[in-house]
């Protein structure tokens, strides 16, 4: 059996600039969709914390819908269903410019913001309320407390879980290939069906999804740790 593998197809001819293209798609995608998960997130769980009636049951709604409906259905909706609510010109300028990449990212990123949102709002009850009100006392506003004093505590307080939703996050921009993302399930799929090379082709995916996650998990418990030793 082992004898009758040959990964060499796999990386022949154009299927080597093929699986380069596919893992910078795959890195475009997470940094693209991680950096609006992150920003949405971090402002869903202020918003919540703020105590405002409006703003809680919006951040609870908006919250429950992204961790209710799978995600590959979200990215579904943004390429096929959101696009018909757009002027034409608008469309036009989205195919044009990597519509795929463009829906993937916004569907990934704001069905993360809602896990992030979660983590910090978590970090956040975390942090004894005893600061909050001292900073207050201090003639700080609300959103200057949450900056200075009780976001960067709830952020220590969340980062394990944190850098989960982040592998997490990676991992589920395969789904983009459902949509045509060029990313590197798709790609591996594409030189599977020209090379028919079945175990070789997803062997190279596997290996690919698992040294990222495992470099990703790695690289979150060194900052982890460099923030609490800053801390102490």
């Amino acid at each position: 059996m082992l004898g009758r593998l040959d990964f060499s197809a796999i990386f022949a001819g154009p299927f080597a600039h093929l699986l380069v293209s596919g893992a910078i798609k795959t890195f475009e995608l997470t940094a693209t969709s991680w950096t609006l998960a992150v920003g949405l997130g971090v402002a869903l769980a202020v918003l919540r914390a703020s105590g405002l009636p409006v703003a809680t049951k919006t951040v609870a709604a908006f919250v429950a819908y992204h961790q209710n409906v799978p995600m590959l259905v979200q990215i579904l909706l943004w390429y096929f269903g959101v696009p018909t609510l757009l002027p034409d010109a608008a469309q036009t300028w989205i195919n044009a410019h990597d519509g795929e990449l463009i829906f993937a990212s916004i569907a990934v990123g704001l069905c993360m913001s809602a896990y992030f949102s979660e983590d910090l709002r978590s970090g956040l009850r975390s942090v004894h309320h005893g600061q909050q009100e001292a900073a207050r006392s201090l003639g700080l506003s609300f959103f200057a407390t949450m900056r200075y004093v009780t976001l960067p505590q709830a952020i220590r307080n969340a980062l394990p879980t944190f850098i989960n939703h982040t592998v997490l996050l990676f991992k589920n921009t395969s789904l983009a290939m459902t949509i045509g993302a060029a990313e590197m399930t798709y790609v591996v799929r594409e030189i599977e069906n020209e090379t028919f090379k079945t175990f070789e082709a997803y062997a190279v995916a596997t290996l690919f999804y698992l040294t990222v996650s495992l470099g990703l998990m790695g690289l979150g418990a060194l900052v982890e740790k460099r923030i609490q030793n800053r801390a102490r």
